[in-house]
């Protein structure tokens, strides 16, 4: 099969690699779409966890190609997307209900071969049915887990006010999310003006370019779905006494912000991260087959996997770019 790899940070490339036979109690996906995330851009970068070379690539969906041992939900020719995350299930986070923070956790496109090859190998307890749902779409069911992740974590309100750092695909698919579940009033900041149309088509309230536009101490719920430090640095501002602020995107490995205590002391902030997502894959999934939550219109590249850095361009340099899609299998 084909696979690409980054052979050390600024460095990939297509290899020929041996086909992965599934053991026991793991499948082999013939993969068919998997997007490029803010995760894969930080380790193209250098800036995330996982060693060298590694095929990145953990937003995927495709068809069981082949089937280890002791698998019973799933047969060939099923089609599936997965849960990248795999727990050992016996460390002391995964017995207290916390997966997303297993001591010995290992990941799809992370630590173990991902979804930008034309074939993975992944457990079958990390597969979820799609059904009839294009593989496009499939792909952004582990994305759309964690903006679920993050917004149960924030308890949004119906008829919360709330300042939403970032338009790309994270923050489009939080701002419908948070529409969906009654918040009335999604101020979005966006530098990108195309990324901006596109929150204002999705209904968001308010659509401005600078954080200068915002009012302090305001917001009952701020949420950076940036990842940028300095945005990071900026929320707590923004946010009415007794409120919260959501850091969701993904940040640089390294960087650090400068914040004043007395200022959650005396505003009594809730600061919350959220990591991942932790068993919300059928809700995501539900979620896009309803068509209440549409993703179709985030996709705006599809490219081959010897295309691979030219994605990786197009989402540095923005412009008018949302999700690309790598397709292994064409």
């Amino acid at each position: 099969m084909k696979a690409l790899v980054i052979e050390k940070p600024g460095l990939s490339g297509v290899k020929e690699s041996i086909d992965p036979k599934p053991a026991s109690g793991w499948v082999t996906i013939r993969v068919m779409a998997c997007g490029i995330c803010g995760t894969d851009l930080h380790i193209f970068q250098g800036e995330y966890l996982g060693g060298y070379p590694i095929t990145p690539g953990h937003e995927l969906a495709g068809v069981i190609e082949a089937v280890g041992a002791g698998v019973t939900r799933f047969a060939v020719g099923d089609r599936v997307a997965i849960e990248p995350n795999i727990p050992c299930n016996n460390c002391e986070a995964c017995l207290h209900n916390r997966q997303n923070f297993c001591e010995n956790w290992k990941a799809v496109g992370v630590t173990l071969p991902g979804g930008m090859a034309q074939l993975v190998a992944c457990p079958e307890s990390a597969l979820f049915s799609i059904g009839g749902l294009p593989f496009e779409q499939g792909a952004f069911m582990e994305p759309l887990s964690c903006v679920v992740h993050g917004v149960e974590r924030a308890h949004f309100r119906i008829g919360d006010r709330v300042a939403l750092f970032g338009a790309g695909p994270i923050g489009i698919m939080m701002l419908r999310l948070l529409l969906l579940q009654g918040v009335t009033d999604v101020t979005v900041v966006e530098r990108n003006t195309h990324r901006l149309a596109i929150a204002r088509t999705s209904g968001a309230a308010h659509c401005i370019t600078s954080t200068n536009e915002l009012k302090r101490d305001f917001y009952d719920v701020v949420a950076d779905a940036t990842g940028a430090p300095a945005l990071e640095e900026l929320a707590p501002s923004f946010a009415r006494a007794g409120g919260t602020v959501l850091l969701f995107g993904v940040p640089p490995a390294g960087k650090n912000i400068q914040l004043e205590p007395f200022a959650f002391f005396h505003k009594g902030l809730t600061i919350l991260s959220s990591y991942t997502s932790l068993r919300n894959s059928y809700q995501a999934v539900s979620l896009i087959a309803s068509g209440r939550l549409p993703v179709t219109d985030l996709v705006t590249h599809r490219l081959p996997l010897e295309r691979f850095s030219e994605g990786i361009e197009a989402i540095t340099a923005g412009a008018e770019v949302m999700k690309v899609m790598m397709l292994p299998n064409g």
